[in-house]
């Protein structure tokens, strides 16, 4: 038993360690065992297209439905922490750490927040607590791929007129505590003009140029970052006209990988 908990210990450790360092950890695969109705429509495949779960807006409540149906989904983890240190530290972490005081003593807990996007207009946030790392990060990605949306993707800058959804349609802008963020459609070639923790969002949603004005506490990585989820909801509720599809060159077809057998779940 000693000799297995030692192994298990060092696997969790080696996993840290890479997540620290940047380094992609390799996750396990599981077999998808539906336990919902919609997950058992996507494991018979009477649903293809995660267009159609979203258009509709069906919950989804078992991580495996969008890994079925998006195979390329990406995922990353933003530094919302802080290392330790005299005056703070300063150095940002992946890992929040907090801790209750208590008489048998301290008793830390971990939080960490994930993205989750395929690169071609589907996005996902989610933030997950444990009293361990590991468990911490799991629940993020299991909860971002829980969140995911779609957005809106095209060439709203007037300075470039290429025709191809590299940025964004309109000028969108969201707010979540005192932290305000504006993005701007730039043209092509400018890139990630953004906190980079934001950029990472975007990078995985598929915008690849944006300009940004932030106003507030943008210290407050979290408040941040969901001022940024806010921001690009945004970009779907507007509501446009049929003219500014093709002028604006505005994508919304995300992933296509069939249609529904019924269309009915």
């Amino acid at each position: 038993m000693t000799k297995k908990l030692n192994e298990e210990m060092k696997e969790e450790l080696k996993e840290i360690v890479q997540i620290e360092e940047g380094i992609p950890v390799v996750v396990k695969e599981e077999k998808f065992k539906p336990i919902t109705g919609l997950g058992k429509k996507v494991a018979s495949g009477e649903i293809t297209d995660i267009n159609f779960i979203l258009d509709n807006g069906f919950v989804i409540m078992e991580k495996n439905i969008v890994d079925t149906l998006i195979p390329d989904i990406q995922n990353d983890l933003l530094l919302v922490g802080q290392a330790k240190g005299k005056f703070g530290g300063g150095k940002r972490r992946i890992f929040r750490q907090t801790q209750k005081k208590t008489r048998e003593g301290n008793k830390p807990r971990f939080a960490a927040l994930a993205v989750v996007g395929n690169k071609q207009g589907i996005i996902g946030l989610g933030y997950g607590k444990s009293k361990e790392t590991v468990p911490a990060r799991e629940k993020a990605v299991r909860n971002a791929k829980f969140n995911i949306f779609k957005i809106r993707r095209g060439c709203g800058s007037w300075e470039c007129g290429c025709g191809e959804p590299h940025s964004l349609p309109f000028t969108v802008e969201g707010k979540c505590g005192s932290a305000v963020i504006k993005l701007i459609p730039a043209p092509k070639g400018t890139g990630l003009k953004v906190d980079k923790e934001v950029a990472k969002i975007l990078d995985l949603a598929g915008i690849k140029d944006v300009w940004s004005k932030i106003h507030g506490q943008s210290r407050t990585k979290i408040n941040m970052i969901r001022a940024a989820e806010a921001a690009l909801r945004k970009s779907m509720s507007t509501k446009l006209q049929q003219i500014h599809y093709q002028k604006l060159s505005v994508s919304e077809n995300t992933v296509k990988q069939g249609e529904s057998k019924d269309g009915k779940i």
